[in-house]
Protein backbone atom coordinates (compact mmCIF):
# COMPACT_ATOMS: atom_id res chain seq x y z
CA UNK A 1 0.00 0.00 0.00
CA UNK A 2 1.65 3.37 -0.89
CA UNK A 3 2.18 6.11 1.74
CA UNK A 4 0.11 8.50 -0.32
CA UNK A 5 -3.11 6.80 0.20
CA UNK A 6 -2.52 6.60 3.92
CA UNK A 7 -2.52 10.42 4.28
CA UNK A 8 -5.82 12.69 4.19
CA UNK A 9 -6.06 16.25 4.39
CA UNK A 10 -8.37 19.00 6.33
CA UNK A 11 -7.28 22.94 5.77
CA UNK A 12 -8.67 25.84 8.53
CA UNK A 13 -8.71 29.29 7.72
CA UNK A 14 -7.27 31.31 10.07
CA UNK A 15 -10.33 31.84 12.10
CA UNK A 16 -9.63 27.75 12.31
CA UNK A 17 -12.88 26.98 10.53
CA UNK A 18 -13.29 23.85 8.02
CA UNK A 19 -12.80 24.73 4.35
CA UNK A 20 -14.43 23.02 2.10
CA UNK A 21 -11.22 21.17 -0.08
CA UNK A 22 -12.57 22.34 -3.30
CA UNK A 23 -14.40 25.14 -3.30
CA UNK A 24 -11.87 26.48 -0.68
CA UNK A 25 -15.36 28.46 0.93
CA UNK A 26 -15.83 27.44 4.69
CA UNK A 27 -18.18 24.54 5.40
CA UNK A 28 -21.38 25.64 6.68
CA UNK A 29 -22.16 24.26 10.46
CA UNK A 30 -24.81 21.95 9.46
CA UNK A 31 -22.52 20.13 6.55
CA UNK A 32 -19.66 19.19 9.10
CA UNK A 33 -20.57 15.56 9.88
CA UNK A 34 -21.57 15.14 6.10
CA UNK A 35 -18.51 16.55 4.88
CA UNK A 36 -16.13 14.28 6.95
CA UNK A 37 -18.36 11.36 6.01
CA UNK A 38 -17.42 12.05 2.30
CA UNK A 39 -13.99 13.26 3.11
CA UNK A 40 -12.66 11.61 6.14
CA UNK A 41 -13.93 8.23 6.88
CA UNK A 42 -11.48 5.87 8.58
CA UNK A 43 -10.77 3.40 6.20
CA UNK A 44 -11.36 -0.71 6.89
CA UNK A 45 -7.74 -1.81 6.65
CA UNK A 46 -6.36 0.91 8.84
CA UNK A 47 -5.55 -0.69 12.31
CA UNK A 48 -4.99 2.96 13.72
CA UNK A 49 -6.07 6.60 12.98
CA UNK A 50 -3.57 9.37 12.98
CA UNK A 51 -4.12 12.94 13.11
CA UNK A 52 -1.55 15.48 13.04
CA UNK A 53 -1.67 19.20 13.21
CA UNK A 54 1.83 20.58 11.87
CA UNK A 55 3.57 23.89 13.77
CA UNK A 56 4.78 26.92 12.34
CA UNK A 57 6.38 28.14 8.77
CA UNK A 58 4.29 24.98 7.28
CA UNK A 59 2.90 25.14 3.76
CA UNK A 60 0.23 23.17 3.18
CA UNK A 61 2.31 20.99 0.77
CA UNK A 62 5.13 20.46 3.20
CA UNK A 63 2.71 19.55 5.73
CA UNK A 64 1.47 16.80 3.80
CA UNK A 65 5.08 15.10 2.70
CA UNK A 66 5.51 15.97 6.72
CA UNK A 67 3.29 13.36 7.27
CA UNK A 68 4.22 11.14 4.13
CA UNK A 69 8.23 11.19 5.51
CA UNK A 70 6.79 10.48 9.39
CA UNK A 71 4.84 7.44 8.05
CA UNK A 72 7.62 6.14 6.16
CA UNK A 73 10.12 6.43 8.90
CA UNK A 74 7.48 4.03 10.56
CA UNK A 75 6.50 1.50 8.22
CA UNK A 76 10.37 0.88 7.77
CA UNK A 77 11.05 0.89 11.68
CA UNK A 78 8.55 -1.50 11.99
CA UNK A 79 9.95 -3.99 9.32
CA UNK A 80 13.46 -3.24 10.37
CA UNK A 81 13.33 -3.95 13.97
CA UNK A 82 9.86 -5.82 14.61
CA UNK A 83 10.87 -6.94 17.58
CA UNK A 84 10.57 -3.26 19.41
CA UNK A 85 6.96 -3.41 18.81
CA UNK A 86 6.19 -7.14 19.53
CA UNK A 87 1.99 -6.49 19.41
CA UNK A 88 1.88 -4.77 16.14
CA UNK A 89 4.59 -7.32 14.67
CA UNK A 90 1.99 -10.25 15.47
CA UNK A 91 -1.22 -8.42 14.85
CA UNK A 92 -0.35 -6.09 11.88
CA UNK A 93 0.16 -2.63 11.78
CA UNK A 94 -1.74 -0.28 9.06
CA UNK A 95 -1.95 3.64 10.04
CA UNK A 96 -4.07 6.24 8.14
CA UNK A 97 -2.74 9.76 8.96
CA UNK A 98 -5.63 13.41 8.72
CA UNK A 99 -3.09 16.08 8.19
CA UNK A 100 -4.81 19.34 9.93
CA UNK A 101 -3.36 22.05 7.91
CA UNK A 102 -3.53 25.69 8.77
CA UNK A 103 -1.85 29.19 7.67
CA UNK A 104 1.04 29.18 9.39
CA UNK A 105 3.38 31.01 7.63
CA UNK A 106 5.34 34.03 8.21
CA UNK A 107 8.76 36.09 8.35
CA UNK A 108 11.28 33.79 9.86
CA UNK A 109 12.25 36.47 12.62
CA UNK A 110 11.36 37.15 16.54
CA UNK A 111 8.05 39.38 15.36
CA UNK A 112 6.71 36.50 12.55
CA UNK A 113 7.10 34.13 15.74
CA UNK A 114 4.84 36.24 17.61
CA UNK A 115 2.60 36.97 14.70
CA UNK A 116 1.63 33.13 14.64
CA UNK A 117 1.77 32.75 18.33
CA UNK A 118 -0.82 35.19 18.38
CA UNK A 119 -3.01 33.70 15.79
CA UNK A 120 -2.63 30.37 17.24
CA UNK A 121 -3.66 31.49 20.23
CA UNK A 122 -7.00 33.06 18.77
CA UNK A 123 -7.64 30.41 16.09
CA UNK A 124 -7.82 27.62 19.27
CA UNK A 125 -9.24 30.20 21.52
CA UNK A 126 -12.60 29.08 23.51
CA UNK A 127 -13.62 32.50 23.91
CA UNK A 128 -15.49 32.93 20.58
CA UNK A 129 -12.40 34.35 19.13
CA UNK A 130 -11.58 31.31 17.02
CA UNK A 131 -12.92 28.11 16.27
CA UNK A 132 -10.18 25.58 15.45
CA UNK A 133 -10.80 24.07 18.62
CA UNK A 134 -14.62 23.32 17.99
CA UNK A 135 -13.73 21.86 14.27
CA UNK A 136 -10.93 19.61 15.47
CA UNK A 137 -13.28 18.47 18.47
CA UNK A 138 -15.92 17.58 15.85
CA UNK A 139 -13.52 15.89 13.59
CA UNK A 140 -12.15 14.10 16.56
CA UNK A 141 -15.95 12.95 17.60
CA UNK A 142 -16.76 11.87 14.16
CA UNK A 143 -13.63 9.59 13.82
CA UNK A 144 -14.34 7.92 17.20
CA UNK A 145 -17.60 7.50 15.72
CA UNK A 146 -16.64 6.19 12.66
CA UNK A 147 -14.14 4.00 13.39
CA UNK A 148 -14.32 0.13 13.96
CA UNK A 149 -15.42 -1.24 17.85
CA UNK A 150 -15.14 2.16 19.11
CA UNK A 151 -14.85 1.45 23.36
CA UNK A 152 -14.06 3.89 25.60
CA UNK A 153 -11.63 1.67 27.98
CA UNK A 154 -8.66 2.30 29.47
CA UNK A 155 -5.21 2.13 27.69
CA UNK A 156 -3.50 -1.60 27.51
CA UNK A 157 -7.49 -2.63 27.96
CA UNK A 158 -8.62 -1.96 24.33
CA UNK A 159 -7.67 -4.70 21.88
CA UNK A 160 -10.76 -3.68 19.51
CA UNK A 161 -11.35 -1.74 16.67
CA UNK A 162 -9.36 1.21 15.65
CA UNK A 163 -6.75 3.35 17.71
CA UNK A 164 -6.92 6.74 18.01
CA UNK A 165 -3.28 8.79 17.71
CA UNK A 166 -2.62 12.53 18.29
CA UNK A 167 0.29 13.92 16.78
CA UNK A 168 1.29 17.92 16.81
CA UNK A 169 3.93 20.01 16.57
CA UNK A 170 4.76 23.47 17.80
CA UNK A 171 1.54 25.35 17.69
CA UNK A 172 -0.37 22.26 15.73
CA UNK A 173 0.34 20.97 19.91
CA UNK A 174 -1.82 23.66 21.33
CA UNK A 175 -4.74 22.78 18.90
CA UNK A 176 -4.97 19.60 19.68
CA UNK A 177 -4.87 19.98 23.71
CA UNK A 178 -7.76 22.67 23.19
CA UNK A 179 -9.57 19.90 20.48
CA UNK A 180 -9.54 17.30 23.79
CA UNK A 181 -10.29 19.98 26.21
CA UNK A 182 -13.63 21.19 25.13
CA UNK A 183 -15.07 17.49 25.17
CA UNK A 184 -13.92 18.19 29.22
CA UNK A 185 -16.89 20.96 29.57
CA UNK A 186 -19.60 19.43 30.18
CA UNK A 187 -21.29 22.58 28.66
CA UNK A 188 -19.65 22.31 25.87
CA UNK A 189 -19.97 18.47 24.92
CA UNK A 190 -22.87 19.15 22.63
CA UNK A 191 -21.30 21.16 20.49
CA UNK A 192 -19.37 17.58 19.36
CA UNK A 193 -22.97 16.44 18.47
CA UNK A 194 -22.61 13.40 18.00
CA UNK A 195 -22.04 10.28 21.40
CA UNK A 196 -20.24 7.31 21.20
CA UNK A 197 -19.62 4.53 23.94
CA UNK A 198 -18.64 6.18 27.13
CA UNK A 199 -19.41 9.29 29.03
CA UNK A 200 -17.17 11.23 26.27
CA UNK A 201 -17.48 12.04 22.63
CA UNK A 202 -14.23 10.32 21.52
CA UNK A 203 -11.21 8.54 23.70
CA UNK A 204 -8.09 9.09 22.45
CA UNK A 205 -5.22 6.23 22.95
CA UNK A 206 -2.13 8.16 23.22
CA UNK A 207 -1.18 11.79 22.42
CA UNK A 208 2.39 12.77 21.49
CA UNK A 209 3.77 16.63 20.94
CA UNK A 210 6.89 17.17 19.42
CA UNK A 211 8.45 20.64 20.23
CA UNK A 212 5.41 22.41 21.73
CA UNK A 213 5.20 26.09 21.59
CA UNK A 214 3.32 26.66 25.06
CA UNK A 215 5.38 27.79 28.21
CA UNK A 216 6.32 25.20 30.56
CA UNK A 217 3.02 25.79 32.79
CA UNK A 218 0.80 25.23 29.84
CA UNK A 219 -0.96 22.24 31.28
CA UNK A 220 -1.51 24.47 34.40
CA UNK A 221 -2.22 27.64 32.81
CA UNK A 222 -3.72 26.82 29.42
CA UNK A 223 -4.93 23.08 29.37
CA UNK A 224 -6.12 22.79 33.37
CA UNK A 225 -8.80 20.39 32.46
CA UNK A 226 -6.88 17.53 30.39
CA UNK A 227 -7.07 15.71 33.33
CA UNK A 228 -9.97 14.55 35.58
CA UNK A 229 -9.91 17.61 38.67
CA UNK A 230 -12.10 19.03 41.51
CA UNK A 231 -16.13 19.58 39.17
CA UNK A 232 -14.63 17.80 36.03
CA UNK A 233 -14.35 14.80 34.77
CA UNK A 234 -11.68 15.38 32.80
CA UNK A 235 -10.64 15.25 28.60
CA UNK A 236 -11.55 11.70 26.73
CA UNK A 237 -7.60 10.97 27.11
CA UNK A 238 -7.02 7.21 27.97
CA UNK A 239 -3.18 7.49 27.04
CA UNK A 240 -0.07 9.56 28.20
CA UNK A 241 0.69 12.98 27.14
CA UNK A 242 3.96 12.24 25.47
CA UNK A 243 6.20 15.83 24.78
CA UNK A 244 9.56 16.00 23.65
CA UNK A 245 12.14 18.80 24.16
CA UNK A 246 15.46 19.70 22.71
CA UNK A 247 18.18 22.63 24.08
CA UNK A 248 18.29 22.85 20.62
CA UNK A 249 15.50 24.36 19.88
CA UNK A 250 15.46 28.29 19.54
CA UNK A 251 12.16 28.63 18.64
CA UNK A 252 10.86 27.40 21.94
CA UNK A 253 14.18 28.59 23.84
CA UNK A 254 15.07 31.99 23.39
CA UNK A 255 12.44 33.56 21.36
CA UNK A 256 9.94 31.97 23.16
CA UNK A 257 11.87 33.03 26.58
CA UNK A 258 11.57 36.70 25.30
CA UNK A 259 7.98 37.32 24.56
CA UNK A 260 6.46 34.95 27.45
CA UNK A 261 9.04 35.42 29.73
CA UNK A 262 10.16 31.38 30.52
CA UNK A 263 11.12 29.02 28.09
CA UNK A 264 8.76 26.71 25.98
CA UNK A 265 7.58 23.15 26.25
CA UNK A 266 9.74 22.12 23.22
CA UNK A 267 13.07 23.80 24.88
CA UNK A 268 12.59 22.63 28.58
CA UNK A 269 9.66 20.14 28.75
CA UNK A 270 6.60 20.27 30.52
CA UNK A 271 6.67 21.87 34.09
CA UNK A 272 4.17 22.49 36.57
CA UNK A 273 1.71 19.74 35.74
CA UNK A 274 -1.43 18.47 37.35
CA UNK A 275 0.08 14.71 38.02
CA UNK A 276 3.32 13.92 38.56
CA UNK A 277 5.52 13.78 35.22
CA UNK A 278 8.25 11.09 34.49
CA UNK A 279 11.29 12.20 32.28
CA UNK A 280 13.60 10.07 30.25
CA UNK A 281 15.36 10.29 26.67
CA UNK A 282 14.37 9.92 23.12
CA UNK A 283 15.57 6.24 22.64
CA UNK A 284 17.69 4.56 19.30
CA UNK A 285 15.97 2.23 17.69
CA UNK A 286 18.03 -0.28 18.94
CA UNK A 287 16.58 0.28 22.58
CA UNK A 288 13.06 -0.81 23.51
CA UNK A 289 11.12 1.52 25.63
CA UNK A 290 10.36 0.16 28.61
CA UNK A 291 6.02 0.04 29.66
CA UNK A 292 7.58 2.05 33.10
CA UNK A 293 8.62 5.21 30.69
CA UNK A 294 5.83 5.83 29.37
CA UNK A 295 2.99 4.72 31.25
CA UNK A 296 2.25 7.97 32.79
CA UNK A 297 0.07 10.49 32.45
CA UNK A 298 2.41 13.08 31.52
CA UNK A 299 6.10 11.95 29.47
CA UNK A 300 8.66 14.64 28.67
CA UNK A 301 11.14 13.14 26.20
CA UNK A 302 14.69 14.78 26.40
CA UNK A 303 15.62 14.63 22.35
CA UNK A 304 18.31 17.21 23.05
CA UNK A 305 21.22 14.40 21.54
CA UNK A 306 19.07 13.50 18.15
CA UNK A 307 16.85 17.24 17.95
CA UNK A 308 20.10 19.27 16.79
CA UNK A 309 19.40 20.14 13.19
CA UNK A 310 18.53 23.50 11.91
CA UNK A 311 18.11 24.81 8.25
CA UNK A 312 21.27 26.55 7.23
CA UNK A 313 20.89 30.23 9.35
CA UNK A 314 17.57 29.75 10.25
CA UNK A 315 17.02 31.19 14.14
CA UNK A 316 14.84 28.44 14.73
CA UNK A 317 17.17 26.12 15.67
CA UNK A 318 16.62 22.52 15.92
CA UNK A 319 12.72 23.34 16.46
CA UNK A 320 11.70 21.55 13.22
CA UNK A 321 13.89 18.60 13.38
CA UNK A 322 11.68 15.82 14.64
CA UNK A 323 11.02 14.14 11.46
CA UNK A 324 13.61 11.36 12.29
CA UNK A 325 13.63 7.57 13.08
CA UNK A 326 13.89 7.75 16.47
CA UNK A 327 10.63 10.00 16.63
CA UNK A 328 9.00 6.97 14.75
CA UNK A 329 10.17 4.73 16.86
CA UNK A 330 8.62 6.83 19.88
CA UNK A 331 5.33 6.65 18.13
CA UNK A 332 5.08 3.23 17.33
CA UNK A 333 5.99 2.20 21.19
CA UNK A 334 3.12 4.33 22.16
CA UNK A 335 0.77 2.43 19.38
CA UNK A 336 2.31 -1.06 20.63
CA UNK A 337 1.65 -0.45 24.12
CA UNK A 338 -1.76 1.24 23.80
CA UNK A 339 -3.15 -2.51 22.92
Amino acid sequence: MSHAVAVATVDLDETGWLLDADTGEPVPEHRLRDYFAERLAPPSWATDILVYVHGWQTSPASAHRTAERLLALVHGNLATVPARYPVLAAEGFSPWCVVVRWPSSSPVTPVGYRRIRDRAHSMGGRDGSGHAAHILGRLLGYLDAERADPVAAPVLANRDGQYLHLVGHSFGCRFLCEAVQWAADVQLNDTLGWSAAGPRPFTVDSMLLFQMAAGRDAFLSLFPYILPSSGHDGAPLRGPIVATYSRHDRATGFWHLRAERQPGIGHSGIGPAPAPMFTTHLLPLDERYPLSALDHRFVNIDASDVYVRGRRLSPAGAHSDHVRPESAHLLLSLADYSR
